[in-house]
């Protein structure tokens, strides 16, 4: 072993070896500082998700480490603001080399504005409603009323057992029921008749009030030489009864006096007059006061038109029968009433009404009204029998068998031919196919033109 100058020896066979070695060791060390293999020029994909720095170097601070997701965002791709839509979770990763398609403009239209690719709303009349409901207006209801010989009502009857016709042909039915109906009721009471008519029928108002079920809406008019409606249609019977109560201190007129005939200067005894001085015989009689009531059942009839469709109306009358005075007149009422189809039902009650009288009016001498048109208005409208009555008992009577017929009706229903565009007069007439029976339904009715 040879010796150098500082008196150490060396082999020259080692050193080559051991400056292979020393430049193995110092390679990896340069190669971490300038960030490159030999075999590579990046790390590989888990390095880059490990994010693990390399090892520190003297020559160059280490490279800047970047702080980690949280879980959740390392989980799914980082959304690019322009590339909105694309990483959504639970949906498929998009294509980054694809655009997404671009988001359709958002517009906000005011009330009313038409949709942009609708129809159009009707440009002939803009007034006209984006949308019109048509129904058939021919459409014709007939209620029926059907008794035996003794008045008694019979139910139970069938289609097949009726036959309409209308202006005496024969019309298809294509509706029929028994069911009963909710009643629209109209009560017109005469506060203008005698006065011991007024206070017997004031007794019986508690029976009104009961004839009438819950379902049912009840209006109630007073008249003599005005009308008044006291209460609006209503459902509440304390209403109805608190308003009756209170007509209850009203007085009547006085109806009853005699003005002509054997008893036109009071009672007599002898041929002496009885109570008083002899009173100058005479058949002229005091001028009448107005009994209203046309008017009175014109009022109640436009008021009734207003009601529900579903429901039945009804006017139903209590009075002495009396008219006089009237702007409107019977053929204009009855116009109405079958127009609306509005049935008339009443209770007269005439004690204090002179038989004199009463022959005078119903041969209708001018200037000297009626006293038949109630009965008139019921056999054309398919009201029925009016009820004359004497006593409490009967009266009330009256009033439960009324509102009875009233709700428990047939009701038959058909489509006339060749309505349209017509408003004149139809006649109807039903026939029932049972021997001793007896009908009541109405006379006809006015067709109401088609809306075009």
């Amino acid at each position: 072993m040879g010796k150098d100058r500082g008196g150490w020896k060396t082999e020259p066979a080692l050193a080559v070896p051991a400056l292979i070695f020393a430049l193995g060791l110092a390679l990896p060390v340069l190669q971490a500082q300038s960030g490159t293999t030999p075999s590579q020029s990046q790390p590989p994909a888990a390095q880059q998700d490990q994010n693990i720095p390399d090892a520190p170097s003297t020559v160059q601070p280490p490279p800047k480490i970047e702080p980690q997701a949280s879980e959740e965002s390392s989980s799914h791709p980082q959304t690019n603001p322009s590339q909105a839509g694309q990483g959504v979770p639970g949906q498929a990763p998009v294509n980054e080399s694809t655009p997404p398609p671009p988001m359709p403009p958002i517009q906000t239209l005011p009330p009313g504005t038409p949709i942009p690719g609708s129809a159009p709303r009707n440009q002939i009349n803009p007034t006209e409603g984006l949308y019109t409901l048509k129904v058939p207006v021919n459409f014709v209801q007939v209620p029926v009323t059907v008794k035996n010989s003794d008045g008694v009502p019979v139910y139970g009857l069938l289609p097949k057992d009726f036959t309409v016709k209308e202006n005496g042909k024969i019309q298809t039915l294509t509706f029929f029921t028994t069911d009963p109906y909710p009643l629209s009721v109209a009560v017109l009471l005469d506060v203008g008749m005698a006065d011991v008519d007024l206070q017997k029928v004031n007794e019986t108002y508690s029976s009104l009030v009961g004839a009438f079920s819950p379902y049912d809406e009840v209006a109630l008019y007073t008249y003599s030489s005005i009308v008044s409606q006291v209460v609006d249609f209503t459902k509440h019977s304390e209403n109805l009864t608190a308003a009756l109560n209170e007509i209850k201190l009203a007085h009547g007129g006085t109806g009853g006096q005699y003005w002509g005939g054997p008893l036109a200067n009071g009672p007599t005894v002898n041929n002496m007059p009885v109570g008083g001085p002899p009173v100058t015989p005479g058949n002229v009689a005091p001028p009448k006061e107005n009994h209203v009531l046309n008017d009175a059942i014109l009022r109640a009839a436009v008021d009734l038109g207003k009601r529900e469709k579903t429901r039945r109306k009804v006017i139903f009358v209590i009075s002495d029968g009396r008219e006089f005075g009237s702007q409107a007149s019977y053929k204009d009422v009855l116009r109405v009433l079958q127009t609306r189809d509005i049935q008339v039902k009443g209770v007269v009650v005439d004690v204090g009404t002179l038989p004199g009288i009463r022959w005078v009016e119903q041969r209708h001498i001018k200037f000297q009204g009626y006293s038949d048109l109630v009965p008139k208005y019921a056999a054309a409208t398919g009201g029925g029998q009016v009820y004359g009555e004497l006593t409490r008992n009967t009266i009330e009577k009256a009033y439960v068998e009324i509102a009875s017929e009233a709700r428990n009706q047939y009701t038959l229903g058909y489509i006339p031919q060749a309505v349209t565009g017509s408003s004149a007069y139809r006649s109807v007439e039903v026939i029932v196919h049972k021997k001793g029976l007896k009908v009541t339904a109405k006379d006809g009715y006015y067709a109401v033109p088609t809306a075009r």
